[in-house]
């Protein structure tokens, strides 16, 4: 019954997108700059816990998705939350042995990991923890071109 209302919620939220040929109504002109709807960012329970939990918490919690991953990384030495990319939340973490890992978590509890050293080759945030620890420190989307040194 919560899936469904989930779901629901979700399509609810998708029918109050509006009609996109509404924004250039005859008499306007040959083009009319509309603000962009802001984008709501839905996220799991398990994906809020994450931000709930005490620094040494989402360490152990992070280095647990790494070593599960099958990678290494003995202590935890750092870890942040990145930002929001499609619909995944992205956290990073700094391992005692020097690496630097991206981990993406999904709304069903599931994490994906990946290496820092691999954001720009696949066009991914770069592994910059937010200031606040809810807003992206760096305001990015594939294809942006990446501020210097990330």
């Amino acid at each position: 019954m919560r899936s469904i209302a989930s779901v629901a919620l979700v399509l609810a939220l998708a029918a109050c997108g509006g009609n996109d040929g509404e924004a250039n109504q005859a008499g306007a002109g040959p083009s009319v700059n509309v603000p962009q709807e802001p984008q709501i960012a839905i996220r799991s329970a398990m994906q809020d816990e994450l931000h709930r939990l005490t620094p040494q918490n989402r360490d152990i919690g992070l280095k647990r998705a790494i070593l599960a991953s099958g990678l290494r990384c003995k202590r935890v030495t750092g870890s942040g939350y990145v930002t929001e990319y499609n619909k995944l939340s992205m956290w990073t973490a700094s391992c005692d042995d020097g690496r630097n890992w991206a981990i993406f978590a999904g709304a069903d509890g599931s994490a994906q990991v990946r290496p820092c050293t691999e954001m720009r080759q696949f066009n991914l945030p770069p592994c910059v923890i937010a200031k606040d620890g809810s807003k992206p420190a760096v305001n990015w989307k594939p294809g942006d071109p990446r501020p210097e040194g990330l």
